[in-house]
């Protein structure tokens, strides 16, 4: 794939041109308003918004190059904001497809890399989502299939959710099948 506004750029010039081009929008966004709303190439959305899916794009697509080179990954407790994210769009997971959103949303509790307990929605034990902090991120940002992971969902809902689960914008997308997408073995 070619991209003629990196010219010729190639290894480290390139890895710079980079860098330099994330210092720029980090400044731009430091300077906005968090409510303004900024064009992209989907959908606009609050600026705030904006910072967070952005964060979403890099660490899927990061999780697709590990993927690709057998590596594990090292995450950190900055995952937090992927999941709050996968929590925040549980009814676009709904609407994208052209479902009624069910009511209400599923308990959420995961487990943070560090060992901490983090939950959003009200506790029901009835309608949940348990589990890795770190799967439930792959789960919405469609870089694993729920049956991949050790996630568990009690309800119907909550199964339906995971299943299709989308935390970025663009029409409905299926997850990845079950078995194709993981850490390949070194």
């Amino acid at each position: 794939m070619q991209f003629p506004w990196l010219g010729d750029l190639q290894g480290r010039a390139l890895f710079d041109a980079w860098q330099q081009g994330a210092a720029r929008v980090a400044e731009a966004y430091e300077a906005a308003d968090p409510k303004a709303r900024v064009k992209w190439l989907g959908p606009e959305m609050s600026a705030l918004s904006s910072i967070t899916a952005r964060q979403m794009e890099t660490w899927s697509h990061g999780q697709a190059i590990f993927d690709l080179l057998g590596e594990t990954r090292h995450e950190s407790d900055r995952i937090r904001n992927i999941a709050h994210l996968g929590v925040a769009t549980f009814g676009w997971s709904f609407r994208v497809w052209g479902q009624d959103v069910p009511e209400p949303a599923p308990y959420v509790e995961l487990t943070a890399p560090s060992g901490a307990i983090w939950s959003w929605n009200a506790p029901q034990e009835a309608n949940r989502v348990t589990g890795s902090a770190v799967e439930f991120a792959q789960i919405v940002a469609q870089t694993r299939n729920w049956k991949d992971t050790a996630v568990k969902a009690n309800s119907e809902v909550a199964e339906r959710w995971m299943q299709q689960a989308q935390c970025f914008a663009g029409p409905p997308n299926s997850p990845p099948a079950p078995g194709t997408r993981f850490c390949a073995p070194s």
